[in-house]
């Protein structure tokens, strides 16, 4: 181990201590002088919901290309940085948070047209790079290294495709973190780019024709360029881009200009016979399927699952047989498979009959289904033959997370990723023929795993609904209530959160913090029954599942509410700002991340209007009383001591506009009673955290450990953290 690293974890330990050497636990108070915030005038703007009059003062906030909003973020920009530049352990922190950072990492790779590809960052590349190679001893080839497209690493690969006889790369990329897709097409063997352009792609995917001639993929109607990042995004359409042709010349396939809400995702089968388009319907787990024979010139596009009844995921298909996985009738999942030549839902097999874990997702390998089940919101793996006969179990290291298990019906070796909150993530073959697992590639990372412990914990929240969390941390963990603690959750759009390795919660946890992770109701831990118990007038089961969390770690002296930090990003935004207005007593510190903020206002901007289906709408009267009861911004109430508040954004999110944190840090520091800070981080050239470069991403996690240092007294003496930078 090099010096340097042993100089900056001891200066990191005596920075904050151990258990007994943190600062006395206190409850969270508000004492202490309030900062200068930047004056926001009020508007005199209300809005009539069924009766109830709703003021929205801030509402000039939701231009961001005005001059008043430009000046109002410069100015709260300033107060953030003079706040966080006088944190003595930020530097120690983003020194040692560069160095875990710097590790390879590798994605899962995949196989088409006689290549393999896969990714790789050798540690602090802003971006990952895509390699190729012929076979698996082959030396790798750099096919596309995205970090030489911007110089400050702000454009991202956003999606690949290969063409089926591995000679073309369809590749997509993002700008600043927009959500905005461009294709352009690239020759594998030359690594020169066509001059395909394809434009205004949102929430596609890239499905190549069989004989690698062009591809199908989804637009938007071309924006206003000056609003393209606040615009309401309707009337998706399936286009068919020929190689060598303008985009003007793309074949239109499907369209609902009566639905101006259907999303379309496009596949092709592995045989090339098929293309399946999987119609959505906002951000609802429910899918209706259409198909179209692409062996015949004249085929119309037909449905094959006419209804939003269920989900819908294609596993494969064999001939006219095909394979998905559903929560028809089955809320955690089961595979079963349709004869497009009898549809009818009583002619349906059930191959794979629910269970009582969480089907995740199938592939089918070797003429075997390889499927992810969750246990608990952690990983196991099992194959059956295609008559659903039990064949094998996947061995898996320990508790964690898996993905991959990509490939064709005929390949007899797939690749899978392991990882858990101490083991970064590695890459593994699996010999389907076999059934053995060895490692494909393995970082090395600068610390030793053997010192922190993963446990998991049951607790029971305020409807006697009992809920599992992880719970990371140091071996050796002392329950007197003085360990600085965060609380992690999303809790929406059935989404699970299961276990992996991060560097930036393994730097927190050097730190002496406690990292937890509680899988909260609207996610998809137990399937969709759990997902549906956390939405719409249900949502505030979610709160009360995070709260209930909290007041478990504190009642077991695992912390205390001046110990105790929340977080989470996007939908997790929401959670932290509804937990923060309800329980302000109960926490040291938040910071809601691209939160969803205005839950009266959300559907209004680019696709917010798709979340409805887990939300519910303003223009409901019903969901209005469940949405006002919650809305963060419509909860925060002067006088009030709210905890050390850091929200964060970035303007370039096209996903939750900045609106939503503008006005919630308005109003909030408006609100604020005595002195924690409640402070505003708006990054630049970045969106909503997907393509985020690495640099950007260090920069954010320093600010927030620093932060949180400060907020939970972790106190230190400067000199001793200025000594470690």
């Amino acid at each position: 181990m090099h010096l340097r690293h042993l100089t900056l974890v001891a200066a990191l330990a005596a920075a904050f201590g151990s258990g007994t050497a943190l600062a006395q636990a206190r409850s969270p108070a508000c004492g202490g002088t309030p900062l200068a915030y930047p004056v926001a005038k009020k508007v005199d703007q209300t809005d009539d919901y069924f009766g109830t009059r709703v003021a929205d003062p801030y509402r000039w906030l939701e231009d961001a290309n005005s001059a008043e909003t430009k000046a109002w973020v410069d100015a709260e920009n300033k107060v953030t940085q003079a706040y966080l530049a006088q944190i003595p352990q930020r530097g120690a922190i983003r020194e040692r948070l560069t160095q875990l950072w710097n590790y390879e990492r590798y994605s899962v790779p995949y196989k088409e047209g006689g290549r393999y590809f896969y990714s790789r960052n050798d540690g602090l590349q802003n971006q990952n790079v895509l390699y190729t190679m012929t076979s698996l001893d082959d030396t790798p080839r750099v096919l596309l290294d995205p970090n030489t497209l911007a110089a400050d690493g702000t454009v991202a690969l956003a999606g690949t495709a290969v063409s089926p006889d591995g000679k073309l790369l369809a590749y997509s990329t993002a700008a600043s973190g927009s959500d905005w897709n461009e294709i352009r097409v690239r020759d594998i063997e030359t690594g020169k780019d066509l001059a395909d352009h394809v434009k205004w792609v949102k929430f596609s995917s890239t499905a190549w024709t069989h004989d690698g001639k062009g591809f199908f993929y989804s637009r938007y109607d071309e924006p206003k360029e000056a609003t393209k990042l606040a615009d309401v995004n309707y009337f998706q359409k399936l286009y068919y881009h020929k190689v060598g042709t303008p985009q003007s010349a793309d074949t239109l396939v499907y369209d609902r200009p009566d639905e101006k809400e259907w999303g379309f995702l496009a596949m092709t089968t592995d045989d090339g016979r098929y293309l399946l388009i999987q119609a959505t319907r906002g951000t609802a787990h429910k899918h209706r399927i259409f198909y179209k024979d692409l062996s015949r010139p004249d085929a119309k596009v037909l449905p094959l699952i006419d209804n939003f009844d269920a989900a819908y995921e294609f596993v494969d298909n064999v001939g006219p047989v095909f394979y998905f996985v559903t929560d028809r009738n089955a809320p955690r999942q089961r595979i079963v498979a349709i004869d497009t030549r009898k549809p009818q839902e009583s002619g349906w097999k059930t191959v794979v009959p629910e269970s009582r874990d969480t089907l995740v997702a199938s592939h089918l390998i070797d003429n075997q289904l390889v499927s992810e089940y969750l246990v608990d919101a952690r990983s196991s793996v099992r194959i059956v033959d295609l008559n659903g006969k039990p064949v094998r179990e996947v061995a898996l290291p320990g508790i964690g997370s898996v993905s991959g298990f990509g490939g064709k019906r005929g390949d007899s070796e797939t690749f899978f990723s392991f990882t858990s909150y101490t083991m970064p993530t590695t890459i593994y073959r699996l010999d389907m023929k076999r059934g053995a697992s060895t490692v494909f590639r393995q970082p090395k990372v600068a610390f030793d795993p053997a010192g922190y412990e993963t446990r998991q914990q049951f607790y029971t929240s305020r409807d006697g609904t009992r809920v599992p969390m992880f719970i990371v941390s140091k071996k050796g963990l002392k329950l007197d209530g003085s360990n600085p603690t965060y609380l992690y959750g999303y809790g929406g759009f059935n989404i699970s959160l299961t276990p992996a390795f991060s560097p930036a919660n393994l730097a927190w946890m050097e730190m002496g913090g406690v990292f937890v992770v509680a899988n909260l109701r609207g996610g998809g831990e137990y399937g969709e029954a759990w997902h549906e118990a956390g939405t719409k007038l249900k949502k505030q089961n979610v709160f009360d599942d995070f709260i209930g969390a909290a007041e478990w770690l504190v009642a077991n002296k695992v912390t205390s509410p001046a110990k105790l930090a929340i977080g989470g990003g996007s939908n997790g935004g929401l959670l932290v700002g509804a937990a923060m207005t309800q329980r302000p007593d109960l926490f040291g510190a938040a910071i809601p991340q691209v939160g969803v903020m205005d839950m009266l206002r959300f559907h209004k901007f680019t696709i917010g209007w798709a979340w409805t289906s887990d939300y519910g709408s303003s223009e409901n009267a019903d969901e209005f009383k469940a949405l006002v009861k919650y809305s963060p911004l419509h909860n925060l109430k002067p006088g009030t001591c709210y905890p050390a508040t850091m929200i964060t954004t970035a303007d370039h999110d096209d996903r939750v506009v900045p609106a939503h944190s503008f006005k919630f840090a308005a109003t909030a520091q408006a609100a604020q009673a005595g002195g924690n800070p409640v402070i505003i981080r708006i990054d630049t050239k970045a969106g909503h955290g997907a393509g985020k470069p690495t640099t950007k991403q260090i920069e954010e996690v320093a600010d927030r450990w620093g932060f949180l240092a400060k907020a939970l007294h972790m106190d230190a003496p400067a000199t001793v953290a200025s000594g470690a930078q």
